[in-house]
């Protein structure tokens, strides 16, 4: 899988987040918050879940 698919999708989740935090009248400096957190996460999972193993030799 590769990491812009991943990324794609994490996207995805994130503005669906996003726009149910708007409908729920939540502020937006923690709309902000909420979204860089996501953000960072999914790039840690992203990374971690479509990097190549290093070689044992």
């Amino acid at each position: 899988m590769s990491f812009a698919l991943y990324a794609g999708g994490f996207a995805i989740v994130i503005c669906g987040l996003i726009y149910a935090a708007y409908l729920l009248h939540i502020p937006a400096h923690w709309i902000v918050v909420g979204a860089v957190v996501l953000l960072g996460f999914g790039i840690l999972t992203g990374v971690k879940a479509t990097r190549q193993k290093d070689p044992a030799g």
